[in-house]
């Protein structure tokens, strides 16, 4: 069974923006954990703070403009949302899915929902569309994390 401490490292490694399911995937399979319990821990971790993020992240950005050395993030978080935003905007749902399910940086859940939720789409579209996208990021990341190790130990 695995260790209660590296299912933590991985749940909380998937949480962390930037990082998200593209270094707790490859972590979870690093320490040895299955493919299977490292993609259900991963991917909760990863959707977990979503909900969070599309109801209040425009308000916590417009208290943040109000305070000196926090508005510069809040102005860089909307500079980098409007940038993504012309590829979700255009397919709406199926261009956020889009944009979370492909694990390449700058792209995730929690830049999927500060664009959802900058560009005020329906909560419940975008909490799917995350969701689904989170899947599909955790299933191409197993994939690929547990393929390499599968392909490095048929070397040895």
């Amino acid at each position: 069974m695995a260790d209660w401490f590296d299912l933590l490292k991985v749940f909380f490694t998937s949480m962390i923006p930037v990082l998200e399911l593209r270094a707790a995937v490859p972590l979870g399979a690093a320490l040895g954990l299955p493919w299977y319990l490292n993609y259900a821990v991963s991917c909760i971790g990863n959707f977990l703070p979503v909900p969070f993020i599309l109801l209040f992240i425009r308000a916590i950005l417009q208290w943040m403009k109000g305070i000196r050395h926090l508005n510069k993030i809040a102005f860089w978080l909307e500079r980098r949302a409007a940038k993504n935003s012309v590829k979700v905007n255009r397919f709406a749902a199926l261009g956020l899915f889009l944009f979370v399910a492909i694990p390449l940086p700058g792209t995730g859940a929690w830049t999927g929902s500060l664009v959802a939720a900058l560009l005020e789409m329906r909560i419940k579209h975008s909490l799917l569309s995350v969701c689904l996208g989170v899947l599909a990021a955790g299933l191409i990341m197993t994939g690929i994390s547990y393929g390499v190790i599968g392909f490095l130990d048929f070397l040895k």
